[in-house]
């Protein structure tokens, strides 16, 4: 018989997964939403290096997001401003365009341990200025983690409506 889901999770007893790209990007994170049965909250625990970020800049078009800073020194870029961030700091990064794009960095000396908490969207859009990239993503049924659909490009490599269809005679 297997157990029964608990509402109650252990952040020191999380499994991280380790994420690298590239030199600034290096995380260990976990989800922390899906095994407390969260179907409309997304929340992950992350752990950033000193010196490095989790992910680009970017924006949600559909998706408010939020950052509790539990220990570690960092800094907080949201549109065109930098923070000084802390243990005890929450961060928003409500849903928009550019203005809203955030990254987190950590400046400190030990690791940037943060909760991140996020509306959950069946459908997001996401911008990512620095690098003129966008992604749309699709959610499957509701309570599904994983993409049923994900692409990411940039908007110079749209297509006609029409284009590849073929044409009424």
């Amino acid at each position: 018989m297997t157990e029964a889901p608990k509402p109650v999770l252990t952040l020191s007893g999380l499994a991280l997964d380790h994420v690298r790209e590239g030199g600034i990007f290096e995380s260990a994170d976990a989800p922390v939403g899906v095994p407390l049965m969260l179907t409309r909250l997304g929340a992950n625990y992350t752990e950033v290096l000193p010196g490095k970020s989790a992910c680009p800049f970017h924006s949600h078009h559909a998706e408010d997001e939020m950052f509790v800073i539990l220990s570690g020194q960092g800094e907080y870029r949201y549109g065109d401003a930098r923070y000084a961030i802390a243990g005890g700091d929450v961060l928003g990064a409500p849903l928009g365009g550019p203005e809203t794009a955030h990254q987190i960095f950590n400046t400190g000396s030990e690791p940037l341990k943060y909760l991140a908490i996020s509306s959950k969207a069946q459908i997001d859009i996401c911008e990512y200025p620095d690098s003129g990239k966008f992604s749309v993503t699709s959610r499957g049924r509701e309570g599904d983690p994983d993409f049923r659909y994900r692409f990411i490009g940039r908007q110079e490599q749209a297509l006609d409506y029409w284009d590849g269809e073929e044409s009424a005679k």
